[in-house]
């Protein structure tokens, strides 16, 4: 199609697009493949058949495969069993411990995926950090590095290994056997453990919590789940908890008393975490939101107090109910009406907030029945049902519009209708801003009156003008008077909320917030979550999980303020708090890993020696060339789900689709590379700048270029990219391709120095409290030290 373009600069420039995708992240890295894909396809430089070849590669079977496999290890418990080993070997040296996690770790992601293995590990090697009273930062680095070394030592222990070996048998050569990785990746392997054993290890990181905290306000993660133990003092510390702790006092006449706590509005209003309410001499921990709040209750709160500052003392909000002249005129100008959702409404499934009802129509949801039960807190976060009524307030336009939509059954309402419906009267009231108020400024929707109040505000009345039915954007201005519309209930929470007594603000002890039955935990994102990008708000998580989230360690750093809204990200360690049942049943959410051991009725480990069992089966016919690795690995794949070490649905959930499908874009890439000649013309330099001081030369300029580049290309794509030209430059320079091959699988996994260059790194960002350049500062001398072993050992083992 694009014959009077040099194909040479049309594949580089598809390459050098695709390179800048993946940096800058702007897409997923697996829709940058397919669109590869796409492209190489519509500009002819592939064919179709070409274009479409990667599904149906042996190496993307093999890779989806051993996903499986890697799986039915997991459920079945065999990480926990070599886990208790691992804690009978470890002892109490560090030293020791280092060489025993890394080992382990290094012998599993031999035979399994290596992040699969870090993710297995990961509770296991947690716990180990808090039985010995030893930072986790000091192990778990140890852990992803072992992982990643290991997976150097054999054909299926990493993608990488896997492609170089196919790209071989697209050649026309003999692929790399199972264990043709071993003399080199063990050799590499046993000398990183005694690198990080005896060297790397004085690099990581010791962050004592409480000496950190005192001079710099962070700390490290220590452990997790410990009733009234160290590890949970340290995850106390490490989050700042006790210096956000403070003790609320209800009066007796308080407008909260015979609210429930979810009424009161102390989380959205305020962003307090209620954890125990001391009541006459005995402490409720975790209380369930619908506790319902008595007079002299103290609430323990964890939080900063200054949105309670913001609405007392008249700083905030003054309310003003003199205003019925005005309030009769705003009804003339605003109407009430119900609509009863549809079963084939697009709000169906939709939360209130991300139906935006108030942002794209101009009219506020003021409540909401559901079989019978109204609800009027917390709107913005209900999930909608079909058949549910929506309680609505707007202009007549507007409201007009709305009903257009047809999204169900409609009528209008009048105040006898709404009292009669749904057993509420509508209360207007007045908000003066004082100049003083820290609103002054602020639009309506920073003020969060709907949000956090449940107050729609219906008019801002300025130098003795209305405007009606204000966009969320409208600014506020001193003396601005606000006519809301909310039932008694709400702006009894208002009044309520500015009442409250601060009785302490002093940290508590630790036996004031955990028992044998409540307590904090740590949970990060597994593998194969789904979760990635999504809020706690989208997620409904105190709802579903009946757990509060208190912060969240995100790259060195704890957060602890507007957690709702906050995109999860891979390698976030989330700080819990609520009842252990609560916590113990995460364990069985595919989504989530507790760092703590997880409880074995979670796990098949009635079938572990099984599910190893079919792990050799499989690898013998493997090693004595009877099969083909990618038919062994499907039929191992198939007997884990026949054999119900797993079930089916586990098994799709264990493969990583986006892996899968990065490869399987990406390998045309590397077969229009071939084929325009661009991967002779990148030879072709590699041979000019380095092939007059030999082959040993050229190992190493491989070795750079492909390590180099993992920092910015997921491995697997660079694997398929270097392929050819590795190939191409042992051609030219009439060498053997496998030394140059060897090469580039092992730089491509040998992933250190970088959080972002592999998930494994990723994944124990949070739990370990690491930040950037601690990576670089262990993972930089490992990965020189592998590069100069790779340049002295591939041509010995490997002959050119």
């Amino acid at each position: 199609m694009f014959s009077f373009i040099d194909p040479i600069f049309v594949v580089i420039t598809i390459l050098l697009i695709a390179v800048v995708l993946f940096v800058t992240e702007k897409l997923r890295m697996d829709l940058v493949a397919l669109l590869v894909l796409g492209a190489l396809a519509v500009t002819g430089l592939v064919t179709p058949t070409q274009a479409l070849s990667g599904f149906s590669s042996p190496a993307v079977v093999t890779v989806w495969a051993m996903f499986i496999i890697s799986g039915g290890l997991s459920v079945t418990g065999v990480a926990q069993i070599l886990g208790r080993q691992m804690m009978r070997l470890a002892g109490e040296g560090e030293a020791r411990l280092v060489v025993v996690i890394m080992s382990i770790a290094g012998l599993m992601s031999a035979v399994m995926n290596n992040v699969g293995v870090a993710a297995m590990l990961l509770p296991v090697v947690i716990n180990i950090a808090r039985q010995t009273k030893r930072p986790s930062s000091k192990l778990l680095m140890p852990l992803a590095m072992g992982s990643l070394l290991g997976g150097l030592t054999t054909l299926i222990g990493t993608p990488p290994n896997i492609l170089v070996s196919d790209a071989l048998r697209d050649y026309g050569l003999q692929p790399f056997g199972l264990f043709d990785f071993t003399p080199i990746g063990l050799t590499i392997m046993v000398s990183g453990i005694a690198f990080v054993a005896l060297v790397g290890r004085h690099l990581l990181p010791t962050r004592d919590p409480v000496q950190e905290l005192a001079a710099n306000g962070a700390g490290a993660m220590n452990g997790a789940g410990a009733p009234n133990g160290a590890g949970n003092h340290s995850l106390r510390g490490a989050y700042e908890i006790d210096e956000r702790l403070s003790t609320l006092a209800l009066t007796a006449d308080s407008p909260l008393v015979g609210q429930s706590l979810a009424a009161s509005r102390l989380g959205s209003a305020l962003r307090l975490n209620v954890v125990a309410i001391n009541r006459r001499g005995q402490t409720i921990l975790a209380p369930r939101p619908e506790t319902i709040l008595e007079k002299g209750d103290r609430l323990i709160v964890e939080g900063k107090l200054e949105p309670l500052h913001e609405i007392q003392e008249g700083q905030f909000l003054i309310v003003d109910d003199n205003l019925a002249e005005l309030t009769a005129q705003v009804l003339q100008a605003i109407g009430l009406a119900e609509l009863q959702l549809s079963e084939r409404t697009e709000l169906v499934g939709q939360t209130l907030y991300q139906a935006e009802i108030r942002h794209r129509f101009g009219v506020n949801v003021v409540a909401i029945q559901r079989n019978g039960r109204l609800q009027q807190a917390n709107l913005q976060d209900t999930r909608l049902q079909a058949g549910d009524r929506l309680l609505l307030q707007g202009k007549h336009e507007p409201l007009a519009a709305l009903a257009a939509k047809k999204w169900g059954e409609w009528r209008a309402l009048d105040d006898t209708a709404v009292v009669q419906t749904y057993g509420i009267a509508r209360q207007f009231s007045g908000l003066r801003l004082p100049p003083e108020s820290l609103l002054v400024g602020r639009t309506l929707r920073d003020s969060r009156l709907g949000d956090a109040f449940g107050l729609a505000v219906l008019a801002i009345i300025r130098d003795d003008d209305a405007h009606l039915m204000p966009e969320p954007d409208s600014a506020l201005a001193a003396h601005d008077i606000l006519l809301v519309w909310g039932t008694v209930v709400n702006l009894n929470t208002l009044r309520g909320l500015q009442k409250i007594e601060i009785v302490a603000q002093t940290p508590l002890s630790a036996k004031t917030m955990e028992s044998e039955e409540v307590g904090l935990a740590e949970i990060v994102l597994s593998p194969q979550t789904t979760l990635e990008g999504k809020t706690l708000r989208q997620l409904h998580f105190r709802e579903k999980y009946g757990l509060s989230v208190l912060a969240i360690w995100r790259q060195g750093q704890p957060h602890r303020s507007d957690l709702r809204d906050m995109a999860l990200r891979f390698g976030d360690a989330i700080l819990l708090y609520g009842r252990r049942d609560k916590i113990r049943l995460l364990n069985s959410e595919p989504d989530f890993l507790v760092l703590t051991e997880p409880a074995p009725a979670t796990l098949r480990q009635q079938k572990a020696p099984l599910a190893v069992g079919i792990l050799i089966l499989i690898l013998l016919p493997v090693l004595f060339g009877f099969l083909p690795i990618s038919i062994a690995a499907v039929v191992g794949a198939t007997l884990m789900v026949l054999l119900r070490c797993l079930t089916m649905e586990e098994a799709y959930r264990y493969i990583e689709w986006p892996a899968v499908f990065l490869i399987a874009g990406m390998l045309p890439l590397g077969i229009a590379m071939e084929q325009t000649g661009a991967a002779s013309l990148i030879a072709n330099g590699v041979i000019t700048a380095l092939g007059e001081l030999g082959p040993r030369a050229i190992i190493f300029g491989i070795y750079l270029i492909t390590a180099v580049a993992t920092q910015i290309i997921p491995t697997a794509a660079l694997v398929v990219l270097m392929a050819p030209i590795a190939f191409n430059t042992a051609t030219d320079l009439n060498i053997s391709p496998l030394p140059l091959m060897m090469t580039v699988a092992i730089a491509a996994s040998a992933s250190f120095s970088s959080p972002v260059s592999h998930p494994a790194n990723v994944m124990i960002m949070g739990p370990g409290g690491y930040r950037f350049m601690d990576y670089v500062r262990v993972g930089l001398p490992l990965t020189l030290l592998v590069m100069l072993l790779t340049v002295l050992l591939v041509p010995i083992v490997w002959s050119f």
